[in-house]
């Protein structure tokens, strides 16, 4: 297959040029005018809530980030309150929101932010990239949105505004694609008014520019649009990555030692580093329970019944879990990631979404005991 031609930003077109990007300016600012949504991270232009929605809102919906935002602003109101935070605390409010590797970059990144920048929030670019869990997206976000400042952004919503707005025939995802498209969006940006010219973008793609079905009739910009022009807009390539799937069979064992039951705490190499789970591993067969039982955790025990089985998925994993009860036998734990705790004392602590699910269920248990 020919590779596609090399494209130009559409706004250094030669028939386009100054004029193009006036018109799109006007056109976008005016729809948000009258379109933009009522969010409450778009009440305050503090950088650490500016900084914290954008993390939260990385691939997840506006309506789950909502209430987490709140309750997370509530507990910690300030980069300082987050910053001298136990890493418990903040992966327990974040319990559910998914991706927990994002909580913990914020946690890091805010000690950072006291630490070393006298807990105000960097006001550039390149400062903002040496903090953890800040790419460029993030950092671009946080400088326009909060500070004014001119700085581009590309995310989910604006690479695909961007890719029908000029008809880009490459595939936007790979290498030369974010190039042309991270190119495009620091030419249309305009001398002032950064932070709400950004948040229309994002807004657009939002609401108008969607992945299916897009409102062309009745986008603002459907007149300079060159994909809707050209009648390309479903024949462009995906402006996302597609996911293989892969299907995963798991057992996790809910072992008591009297009114206590075993919980481990995941590494930092592991799916939910931080939060804590019972004992779970890949298992095709009720055969290779005691035997991965006792090499994760020391000790042996008895199984029981199945408490539940269920389906979940995880980013490209879609996983099918048993949950086995056990009883105790012989053995000491394996470290201090291992501990014996009550079902109340469990449910006190940040647990992966199916740890909490499981916590449910035994809470229930043991009313009806």
């Amino acid at each position: 297959m020919p590779r596609p031609a090399r494209q130009q930003p559409i706004a250094n077109s030669p028939q386009l040029a100054s004029a193009w990007k006036r018109s799109f300016r006007t056109k976008l600012l005016a729809w948000y005018a009258n379109h933009a949504r009522d969010l409450p991270w778009r009440n305050n232009r503090d950088p650490y809530r500016v900084w914290l929605s954008e993390v939260m809102l990385q691939q997840t919906t506006v309506a789950a980030v909502k209430p987490y935002y709140e309750r997370f602003t509530a507990a910690f109101p300030t980069v300082e309150a987050l910053a001298n935070a136990d890493e418990a605390d903040v992966l327990r409010l974040w319990e559910g929101l998914g991706y927990y590797r994002r909580a913990r970059g914020l946690h890091a990144a805010a000690k950072q932010i006291v630490a070393e920048h006298n807990s105000q929030v960097p006001r550039d670019v390149p400062t903002l990239l040496t903090l953890p869990g800040i790419g460029r997206y993030t950092a671009g976000a946080i400088v326009s949105i909060a500070f004014d400042q001119r700085a581009p952004i590309l995310e989910a919503n604006t690479i695909r505004v961007f890719t029908r707005l000029t008809a880009y025939r490459g595939e936007p995802v790979k290498s030369a694609g974010q190039k042309f498209l991270w190119g495009v969006a620091e030419e249309v940006l305009p001398e002032r008014d950064i932070a709400r010219f950004n948040q229309a973008l994002m807004e657009l793609g939002s609401l108008v520019c969607t992945p299916t079905a897009p409102k062309c009739s009745t986008c603002p910009v459907n007149k300079l649009c060159e994909a809707r022009r050209a009648g390309a807009v479903d024949e462009l390539a995906a402006t996302t990555k597609k996911l293989k799937f892969e299907s995963v069979q798991e057992a996790a064992v809910i072992v008591r030692k009297g009114n206590k039951i075993l919980v481990r705490q995941c590494g930092p190499t592991e799916r939910w580093s931080g939060l804590w789970d019972f004992p779970r591993f890949e298992c095709d067969s009720a055969k290779q329970i005691a035997v991965k039982l006792t090499a994760q955790t020391g000790v042996t025990a008895e199984l029981g019944e199945v408490l539940t089985s269920f389906k979940y998925g995880v980013t490209r994993f879609r996983i099918s879990l048993d949950c086995y009860t056990a009883t105790h036998k012989s053995g000491r734990l394996a470290g201090p990631h291992l501990v014996w705790r009550t079902v109340e004392e469990i449910a006190a602590l940040p647990l992966s979404v199916t740890g909490r699910r499981i916590v449910k269920l035994l809470e229930k248990k043991v009313e009806r005991e």
